[in-house]
This record gives C-alpha cells, sequence and structure tokens, in this order.
C-alpha cells in the first residue's frame, strides 16, 4: 500500500472541520509570467484515483485530472500575481499572496487549509503547512494539478504575444532555448526583472 492521500484530512475532521481546502502554487521558478495558486476543497473521501503530485504526471493526464476535479470539488479558487508584483515583493511573498488569494476566493469558505510547503500564508484560517505536501495530500495534489494546468494555459496566452520567446514550450523556466532567446530578444512585458538570467540584459 502507498501513501494514504486522505491522511490529513481525516485528522481534520477527527478535529471538526469540514470544508477542508488544499492550497498549491505553480511558477515559482520560472523567468517569465505570473505565479499561479489554487485552492481546492474535495468532497470528503471522495474517490478520485490518480490525482498525485502534477509535477510526476504527464500533461495530458494532469488535463484529465484538471477537468474531473472541476466537475467534482465542492469549490475552487485561484489565485494569480503578475511579474510586477513579484519583482517588487519577491517570489517567496508573491507565492504566498497568490495563495491567499486563491482561498478568498472560494465558496463555500473553507473550515481550514492545508498548505503545500513550510510557510503559513497571510489568512486568519486554521492552517497547516506541509512540506512535499502535493505528494501526501489528495487536497494538495489536486489543488497542484489546477495551479500547474491554469498557469500553463495563460502562458499558451502569452506565446501568442511574444512568440520569439517559445512560452507554449517550456512556460517560462529557465530552459537553454529560453536563455537564447533573452540574450537575442532582450526581456518581454511579462519578464520577471529581478531574476537572475533577465536582469543582466534589462
Amino acid at each position: 500500500m502507498g501513501t494514504d492521500l486522505w491522511s490529513f484530512e481525516k485528522k481534520a475532521v477527527e478535529k471538526g472541520f469540514f470544508y477542508i481546502a488544499g492550497v498549491d502554487e505553480a511558477g515559482r521558478g520560472p523567468l517569465a509570467g505570473p505565479v499561479v495558486s489554487s485552492a481546492v476543497i474535495l468532497p470528503v473521501f471522495s474517490h478520485f484515483p490518480d490525482v498525485f503530485d502534477s509535477k510526476r504526471l504527464t500533461p495530458k493526464k494532469r488535463v484529465y485530472l484538471y477537468d474531473k476535479i472541476y466537475e467534482n470539488a465542492v469549490s475552487i479558487g485561484i489565485g494569480i500575481i503578475d511579474p510586477v508584483v513579484i519583482d517588487r515583493i519577491n517570489i517567496l511573498q508573491a507565492s504566498l499572496l497568490a495563495m491567499a488569494i486563491s482561498v478568498e476566493n472560494l465558496s463555500p469558505q473553507p473550515d481550514c487549509l492545508l498548505i503545500d510547503g513550510t510557510f503559513l500564508i497571510p489568512s486568519k484560517l486554521p492552517q497547516e503547512p506541509i512540506p512535499k505536501g502535493d505528494a501526501l495530500s489528495i487536497s494538495i495534489a489536486a489543488a497542484s494539478i489546477v495551479a500547474k494546468v491554469t498557469r500553463d494555459r495563460l502562458m499558451e496566452r502569452y506565446h501568442q504575444d511574444y512568440p520569439q520567446f517559445g512560452f507554449i514550450k517550456h512556460k517560462g523556466y529557465p530552459t537553454k532555448a529560453h536563455k537564447a532567446a533573452i540574450r537575442q530578444f532582450g526581456c518581454c512585458p511579462i519578464h520577471r526583472r529581478s531574476f537572475k538570467g533577465v536582469k543582466e540584459y534589462l
């Protein structure tokens, strides 16, 4: 038997919580584009086979599960912080802010939060940070899938505006091709100007 992905949710239910939201973000590492967070409340102990850490799923599988999560979730919230704000407050603070916004966008509001990572977010709700939570909690895993697919689709849209950078392929991450494009073309409005690999070419 593998990890029980409902274990953190079960503990929350035992404490009397009912609406339990998993929260995760996508896009801390890229040189371009927003950081996107998702908060997801799943029906307690419902069956979601294959929902797992989004980084370990194929893009096709992620999109399939994204649709399933949207069909079955009690509520889904999204938080998006653009590169201008990332440059102003730094990527960690931007990620935590995106998470807080995604929680605020849930309806109904959750009773407690399971947060991927080691940091608390700016919220008065009871919350538990879980390192590597996207591989340990079904709710966080669902949030990781929604955040990743949402961000990928945004970057595919940005590709239409700035095709020379190849965002459709690397989604803004620091690949060889992306770095070469920055060297050749400089930066576009969605590049993170405070990031190494971008600021040298401003």
